[in-house]
């Protein structure tokens, strides 16, 4: 045996095992591109500051805010709603959460194996394929300020991607839920 048949051997059966492993894709090949994007950002530091909790969103920015009192103990990027799909300025409240939140809208249409037929799906709009069934949204740490508009973990590219919501990358969702009862002020800038 040659030593180029060799090596293609080789090559073909670490690409199987990669194919059939159990692992998940990594974000940078499930969004190829995301591997220039910028990495989504954030802090939290509320080492002993003490105060009532707001969010402010600033949309132009794609950046959220957590105060206590008047002080800013947490700065993440977001991802906000895409155009037709914007994010409502205005002032809220943390009006319910929810932290395994899955979404009765929003999804895809799976078929009977779990394969994806069709992704990113709004039930509202989007007809069911024969032989599929809706499967929601995964949207950890979820808290819902304007009725079906809500904060929560999600992928957050560097610009506005979502239906309306304002997604939170993770490490960033959950103290941000934690640290947030419901009547927490939520304020939304452009």
């Amino acid at each position: 045996m040659n030593l180029g048949r060799l090596l293609q051997i080789t090559a073909a059966g670490a690409i199987g095992l990669v194919l059939c492993s159990c692992e998940e894709l990594p974000p940078y090949v499930e969004h190829p591109l995301a591997v220039f994007a910028p990495r989504p950002s954030g802090y939290w530091n509320d080492d002993g500051v003490s105060g009532p909790p707001k969010i402010v969103v600033h949309v132009s920015e794609q950046k959220a805010y957590f105060y206590k009192g008047k002080h800013v103990v947490g700065e993440t990027t977001v991802s906000t709603g895409k155009p037709g799909f914007s994010t409502p300025p205005g002032h809220y409240r943390v009006v319910s959460k929810d932290r395994d939140h899955v979404s009765s809208e929003f999804g895809d249409y799976i078929d009977d194996y779990g394969n994806v037929v069709r992704s990113n799906i709004d039930v509202r709009k989007d007809r069911r394929p024969p032989g599929t069934h809706f499967d929601g949204a995964r949207m950890p740490y979820c808290m819902h300020f304007n009725g079906g508009y809500a904060m929560h973990e999600g992928y957050v590219p560097p610009y506005a991607a979502s239906h309306g919501c304002i997604r939170l990358p993770k490490g960033m969702a959950e103290p941000f839920f934690e640290h947030a009862p419901e009547g927490t002020p939520v304020i939304v800038r452009e």
